[in-house]
C-alpha cells in the first residue's frame, strides 16, 4: 500500500518527548493505533490516566479553526454528559498546539492534541441486540439535542456548503456516477436521486435544522460489557465530519450504518428509530422521507468510495469496507419499497416502545 504524503509518521521516542515537553505527563507505555491519515499513540501515564495522541495530517493541519470546533464539541458533550473524548490542556493551557515536526522528509507543521482514552470496543464487533439498538438512537438524538445548544463564535465554519458527506449534497453524486456504469446498481442509485429530488427536497423545509455528528457509525460508537451481560455505549469518536445539518439526517446515516453488521438489517430501524424518539419524536415530513434518506446514505457510501478508488487503488480495499457491507442492503431495501419497509421500522418502533 503506498504511503499517504499527508500523514505524519512520528517516532515512538518523538511521540514521546512530546508527552513530556508539552504535557508534563511520564509515558510508561506507548503504542501505536491504527488510522487512515492521521497518527495516533495510546499513551499511559506513570502519573496515571490513558490518553491518545492525535497528530491531524498536514491537509487538516491547515484548518485549524475547524479542528478547534471539533474539539470543543467533544468538551462540550463529555460536559452534558456524553461518552466523548476531552483534549488536555498542554501546560501553557492550550487545547491543541501547532508543532513543526521531522518525520524523515524534512520539517512540516501538524496540530497535535492529546485526548483523553475512551474504553471500549467498536458495536461493530457484538451482537446488536434490539436494546442496544435503542441505545444507539436515544445517544444519537442527545447528541444532537446537546449540539444544538452549543455556542461558539465561529460556528458558522461548520456551514460547509457542498460537503460531499451531507445528505444535503445528494445532488452532487451525478457528477460521480460515472464509476457505475456498467453496473446494474447504477438503475437502483439514479432512482433513488430522483427520488430524494421529487420526494425529499421538497420537504426539506420542514426538517428541523441543527448542529449533527454526521457520521454515526459503526466504527464511531464504543461498548463496553455492563451488569446484565450485555452491552453499553462506552464511547463516541471522530467529529470529523460535524456539520449543521437536520436532526433527521443524523438517525438516516445512524440507520443506515447500524445495519452494515446486522444479520438482519431490516430489524435495525424501529429500535434505533424507537431509541430516537423517546428523545426527540420526527415530524410528518421527517418521517415520510426517512427511508429515502436512509437510501441516500447508502448510496452516497457506494458512489464515493468508488470514486475514491479511481484517485486511490492502491486503497481500495480500506475505502470499501462500508460500501461492500452496503451494496447488498441498498438493493434490498430499494427492492422491499417504502410502504413495506416503513411499516417494518414503525410498527417496530411502536411495539418497542410499548414495552419501555
Amino acid at each position: 500500500m503506498a504511503d499517504n504524503p499527508a500523514k505524519p509518521n512520528l517516532s515512538q521516542s518523538q511521540a514521546e518527548y512530546i508527552v513530556k515537553k508539552y504535557y508534563n505527563l511520564t509515558p510508561s507505555k506507548l503504542r501505536s493505533l491504527p488510522s487512515y491519515d492521521d497518527q495516533n499513540f495510546c499513551i499511559a501515564a506513570a502519573e496515571g490516566g490513558a490518553y491518545v495522541l492525535k497528530i491531524m495530517n498536514s491537509v487538516h493541519t491547515q484548518e485549524p479553526t475547524m479542528i478547534e470546533l471539533q474539539t470543543y464539541a467533544m468538551n462540550f458533550l463529555h460536559d452534558n454528559g456524553l461518552p466523548t473524548q476531552t483534549a488536555q490542556k498542554t501546560a501553557m493551557g492550550y487545547p491543541m498546539f501547532l508543532k513543526r515536526i521531522d518525520c524523515g522528509s524534512g520539517l512540516q507543521k501538524y496540530l497535535v492534541r492529546l485526548l483523553t482514552y475512551l474504553p471500549g470496543i467498536h458495536i461493530s464487533e457484538v451482537p446488536s441486540s434490539p436494546q442496544l439498538l435503542y441505545e444507539v438512537g436515544r445517544t444519537a438524538a442527545k447528541m444532537d439535542v446537546a449540539l444544538n445548544e452549543m455556542k461558539h463564535p465561529q460556528l458558522n465554519v461548520l456551514e460547509r456548503e457542498d460537503f460531499i458527506w451531507s445528505l444535503s449534497s445528494i445532488p452532487l453524486l451525478e457528477k460521480y456516477m460515472k464509476v457505475l456504469e456498467g453496473d446494474p446498481l447504477l438503475e437502483v442509485v439514479k432512482s433513488v436521486l430522483h427520488q430524494y429530488k421529487t420526494t425529499v427536497a421538497p420537504q426539506n423545509s420542514s426538517f428541523r435544522k441543527c448542529l449533527i455528528h454526521g457520521d454515526f457509525n459503526d466504527l464511531n460508537v464504543l461498548v463496553e460489557a455492563n451488569e446484565s451481560n450485555g452491552y453499553k455505549i462506552s464511547g463516541i469518536i471522530d467529529f470529523g465530519d460535524m456539520n449543521f445539518g437536520c436532526y433527521v439526517y443524523e438517525l438516516a446515516i445512524t440507520i443506515a450504518y447500524m445495519m452494515l453488521e446486522h444479520p438482519n438489517a431490516i430489524e435495525v430501524g424501529g429500535a434505533i428509530l424507537a431509541g430516537w424518539e423517546s428523545v426527540f419524536p420526527l415530524n410528518a415530513a421527517e418521517r415520510d422521507c426517512l427511508f429515502w434518506l436512509v437510501l441516500s446514505r447508502l448510496c452516497q457510501s457506494v458512489v464515493i468510495a468508488r470514486h475514491s478508488v479511481t484517485l486511490q487503488p492502491e486503497n481500495e480495499e480500506y475505502l470499501m469496507i462500508s460500501s461492500k457491507k452496503g451494496i447488498p442492503i441498498l438493493r434490498k431495501l430499494f427492492e422491499m419499497g417504502k410502504e413495506q419497509v416503513e411499516k417494518e421500522w414503525f410498527q417496530s418502533a411502536a411495539q418497542f416502545s410499548d414495552g419501555k
